[in-house]
């Protein structure tokens, strides 16, 4: 059974910096590329950032330089490092390894 434990929103003020984290669990993590995306209210799901297994990334260009997505492989874990949060950033962010969706974790950035 596949597990997705996302953690890590919250608010935050402009400027300001947050970290997700996204634990996964019954998938061959180490082999899956995993992808960041969020969702504004009233608006669509948006890729934010990916990793593939061999660590190669991907970016929105609204985060370039902004974000960091990385990986841990032997704790089945990406994480998305978001600095210079700015009020655009707010919306519910999904971690997405492979076919699979977590949650979702809130994040408000205020101005």
């Amino acid at each position: 059974q596949v597990q997705l434990v996302e953690s890590g929103g919250g608010l935050v003020q402009a400027g300001g910096s947050l970290r997700l984290s996204c634990v996964a669990s019954g998938i061959l993590f180490r082999f899956t590329t995993v992808g960041w995306y969020r969702q504004p209210p009233g608006k669509q799901r948006d890729m934010v950032a990916t990793i593939r297994p061999g660590g190669i990334t991907n970016y929105a260009d609204s985060v370039k330089g902004r974000f960091t997505i990385f990986r841990d492989n032997a704790k089945n874990t990406v994480y998305l490092e978001m600095n210079s949060l700015k009020p655009e950033d707010t919306a519910v962010y999904y971690c997405n390894p492979g076919a699979y969706w977590g949650q979702g974790t809130q994040v408000t950035v205020s101005s």
